[in-house]
């Protein structure tokens, strides 16, 4: 109610149990990184579907309800394609959100897929009214109309345990988040012209569900396809399923 002008940033972050959702799921990418620093994968630890560690399944595991729910949800439906949305900037990150160094603050850490993400990240920043228009101007400090509104989220800034990764690392998804607007809590009156900003983006990027290769995997006897399937691509140190 107050909009942006009275309230800080970190307001509405928090659940009532005092958990910030932004950083909830399970950090896939140390057990991954540490296992590549010892050459393990993908023969001894896998570069994808990688499980959820024992200790943020227990019960008394700081994870809040609402991240427990997406979970199952993401593991019930096969997703490839999501988007999380934000507020107070305008720029498309993309993975790694968090930094392969642990102390650093910033870092660029592409993944294998980073071209991939590039694009899914350029396709919904060029066609955002707001992030396109000439009269762009930084919404803070940085300037990430020089950037092609994009960045890699490590780079910007290292969020651990961050729903981006997870997708990336326990599923098939692809995810991104977009930051929609310059401003975090937009007034009632203001809300059509920032749908009107984003609609085209976000129409433009559910179509690149589409690229890519499709296809069924079968039992060359039977014809039957094959559930759990294990595609690899040379160069790409990330599989997917079928």
């Amino acid at each position: 109610r107050q909009g942006s002008e009275l309230v800080g940033w970190a307001r509405g972050r928090w659940t009532y149990e005092g958990i910030d959702l932004n950083h909830n799921f399970a950090d896939l990418n140390t057990a991954l990184w540490d296992a590549e620093d010892n050459n393990l994968v993908p023969h001894e630890f896998p570069n994808h579907y990688i499980p959820i560690p024992e200790y943020y399944t227990l019960t008394n595991a700081t994870v809040a309800p609402e991240t427990r729910a997406v979970i199952a949800w993401m593991q019930r439906v096969p997703f490839v394609l999501s988007a999380n949305l934000h507020g107070g900037e305008l720029v498309v990150t993309y993975p790694f959100d968090m930094t392969r160094t642990y102390w650093k603050a910033q870092e660029l850490t592409p993944t294998p897929d980073d071209g991939v993400f590039r694009w899914l990240a350029t396709v919904y920043a060029t066609a955002n009214l707001a992030m396109a228009s000439g009269e762009r101007r930084p919404c803070h400090y940085d300037d990430f109309a020089r950037l092609g509104n994009i960045i890699n989220g490590a780079n910007w800034h290292t969020v651990p345990g961050s729903m981006n990764d997870f997708s990336y690392l326990h599923t098939n998804c692809f995810e991104i988040t977009v930051e929609l607007s310059c401003d975090k809590f937009p007034h009632a009156s203001e809300l059509p012209q920032e749908w009107e900003n984003n609609k085209e983006s976000l129409l433009l990027f559910m179509e690149q569900v589409h690229r890519g290769i499709k296809g069924v995997v079968q039992d060359s006897d039977t014809d039957r396809g094959i559930p759990d399937a294990i595609i690899s691509v040379d160069g790409i140190n990330h599989d997917v399923r079928t």
